[in-house]
């Protein structure tokens, strides 16, 4: 699919260029459309050479988390709650702590561990299915959560915002914590409702009472505040929760008598890694998208997004977000490219550009994800996971889009 769309790109950029210059007259059409090309080659190196120091930097401290056992701790606490949602699932069953240790690295943002924690989760409750090719409940279940992933620091979004010269890059975090568990929130319903899933449980309602308890608290502290001191609110938490994480991850390490030196080093060396392995990815969606927007074609597109929006009277500041959200469950480089595009058209601290980086915390990539893990235990008959994790994609757009309004609300 994603071969399709990038190629797509290049030929609606291409046709709408040769309608200008044919039918137009302007000849200068297509020298302008390899200047943008070239541009937005160019601009994907310098955004991936500026993430290296941060991305080392991050990755370094993750490394250390990692072995410092705060995955498994937090595995050991949603272990409760996912007995209940996966009843199939016999207690102990190693599916459980694969399950576990993979959302909990999602929760902290370690992406290089949950990939592979993910895959293995798969395998295990692949050992349950007595359908080899129709996923289980508890397999759909699973890449619903995956899909709407909720991160508690949303250390990407954090980081692009810092590399494109953000004042305060964690301004974003609690707009995006609302988006993501909303996200999570709408799918795990979603996937319930259809499995024929009980959430009447007292194990599950515990879980949802200590959330709602957290979620009411964040709603009331920002409810007393003026519109203009939720978004340095949200800064100031972010960043004391950044600070408050730096300490736990060194300080665990240090406790449990790891080499926090050395696995600083090794994690660091990852992300070194990581950053320059950006560059092809975002070389080639920047440069397509890059010719969308020089050609016309995204303009176009976002115009008619406007038209239709006016005519019912709703607002329309954050049309320009929507090629993110668009491109959230298809790609997740593709959505990344978008965000970024944004933030260099319109400013980094811009409404639309603010609305994109909310959009991009808000979930994961879906159809990457249902992809990448029934395609490793070769299922090929879904049980709910697509529509779950597209319902948690809506929830979070919408959400993210609300919660910019509120933390941001723009300038008329």
């Amino acid at each position: 699919m994603l071969n399709a769309l990038w190629l797509l790109f290049f030929a609606l950029s291409v046709a709408m260029t040769a309608y200008q210059a044919i039918f137009l007259g302007d000849i200068d059409s297509f020298g302008r459309l390899v200047q943008a090309w070239f541009a937005a080659a160019k601009t994907s190196v310098e955004i991936s050479v500026g993430l290296v120091g941060i991305m080392t930097l991050w990755l370094g401290l993750f490394k250390v988390a990692e072995h410092a056992g705060l995955v498994r701790v937090l595995g050991r606490w949603l272990q409760p709650l996912l007995s209940r949602l996966m009843p199939e699932v016999p207690a102990g069953h190693p599916a459980f702590g694969a399950v576990t240790m993979n959302l909990s690295a999602n929760f902290l943002g370690l992406d290089n561990a949950a990939t592979p924690l993910g895959l293995q989760a798969m395998r295990e409750l692949q050992k349950l299915n007595p359908e080899p090719e129709r996923a289980t409940k508890a397999q759909s279940l699973f890449l619903v959560l995956n899909a709407s992933s909720v991160t508690l620091i949303p250390v990407s979004i954090f980081l692009y915002r810092a590399q494109q010269g953000a004042p305060d890059p964690a301004s974003v975090f609690l707009p995006i914590l609302m988006a993501t568990s909303a996200s999570t929130i709408a799918g795990l319903l979603a996937i319930c409702y259809m499995h024929k899933i009980s959430l009447w449980d007292r194990v599950v309602l515990a879980y949802a009472g200590g959330f709602a308890v957290i979620m009411a608290a964040i709603i009331s502290l920002l409810t007393s505040l003026p519109p203009t001191q939720m978004g340095p609110m949200s800064g100031a938490l972010g960043n004391t929760l950044l600070v408050a994480v730096i300490a736990i991850f060194l300080f665990a390490g240090y406790a449990r008598k790891q080499p926090v030196y050395e696995q600083f080093i090794d994690g660091a060396r990852e992300g070194f890694q990581t950053a320059i392995g950006l560059i092809p990815y975002l070389l080639a969606m920047l440069v397509a998208i890059g010719g969308l927007r020089e050609s016309g074609v995204l303009t176009l597109l976002l115009d008619g997004m406007v038209f239709l929006l006016e005519l019912f009277s709703l607002p329309t500041e954050f049309v320009p977000a929507l090629t993110t959200a668009f491109m959230k469950p298809l790609s997740g480089s593709g959505a990344r490219a978008m965000m970024l595009e944004t933030m260099q058209t319109y400013g980094v601290d811009s409404f639309p550009a603010l609305v994109a980086a909310i959009v991009q915390g808000s979930s994961e990539t879906t159809f990457y994800v249902i992809a990448v893990y029934y395609g490793v235990v070769g299922i090929k008959r879904d049980r709910g996971a697509l529509a779950g994790g597209l319902i948690a994609d809506l929830a979070g757009c919408l959400t993210a889009i609300f919660a910019a309004y509120w933390f941001f609300p723009p300038t008329l």
